[in-house]
């Protein structure tokens, strides 16, 4: 039996003001998960920024923990390996029914799910004149040194999905303290580095990246989006595994 049928409300676009809590946003976008796939809440995007912390996807391997004790870790469901979050960097937490399509993401397709993220984040680079790139083989976007050719990840994804609703999401790095990556292998790379759109030389504010979001995703998800007060839902645990 598939669920019920979807909210025909307009995709929410909240921002969070101040540093959120890792495990209490977790547990918002289970039960928001929840209520999308029972159609009683609308699909939401979450902007969110979080104190210093390490996550470890369902890949990550304890190995590429450098620096254990350093920063607070978490185990966390979504797929991917280990990343770091802090102030200065943009979490965009999407909650979506991947049951019907959103833009020039087909329904039921998490492969295009995904590439349609990465759209979304080369498209918001490129409003402040970065060109970002997508590598086989390496989620994420990248960025290429026109002087050296080297190559660094400006920004991480990771999404889980329940029963056809999305949840976590991805990070975009406006100005975090690059450093904090040490104590990591991030996604399990070592070959490359990590930058930022401030270590690309663009002095943009996490407002003025918050509206490039926001128009890039309506350009690639085609869904109507409204601000919304940021008021999660209780927790409630999320049923259901991984398609």
């Amino acid at each position: 039996m598939d669920h019920a049928v979807s909210t025909t409300l307009p995709v929410e676009w909240v921002t969070e003001p101040g540093w959120l809590d890792y495990p209490k946003a977790v547990a918002a976008m289970q039960a928001r998960a929840a209520a999308i796939y029972a159609g009683d809440a609308a699909e939401r995007v979450w902007l969110v920024e979080h104190p210093p912390l390490y996550t470890a996807g369902t890949s990550a391997r304890d190995a590429d923990l450098i620096a254990p004790g350093d920063i607070p870790t978490h185990r966390t469901g979504r797929g991917g390996q280990w990343t770091y979050h802090g102030p200065g960097q943009r979490i965009a937490y999407v909650m979506l029914d991947l049951t019907r399509p959103h833009g020039i993401v087909p329904a039921r397709d998490v492969r295009q799910f995904v590439a349609g993220l990465e759209t979304w984040l080369i498209e918001t680079l490129a409003g402040f004149g970065v060109q970002g790139e997508t590598r086989d083989g390496r989620v994420g976007i990248w960025v290429v040194d026109p002087a050296t050719g080297a190559e660094a990840k400006i920004a991480a994804i990771g999404v889980r999905v329940s029963r056809w609703v999305s949840y976590h999401g991805v990070a975009l790095n406006v100005a975090p303290d690059l450093a904090a990556y040490d104590g990591i292998v991030p996604c399990g790379i070592r070959a490359h580095g990590v930058t930022s759109l401030a270590a690309q030389g663009v002095g943009a504010s996490m407002a003025a990246v918050d509206t490039a979001l926001l128009a890039a995703f309506h350009r690639v998800f085609g869904a109507e989006a409204h601000d919304s007060a940021a008021t999660p839902l209780p927790p409630q645990p999320a049923a259901g595994g991984k398609y």
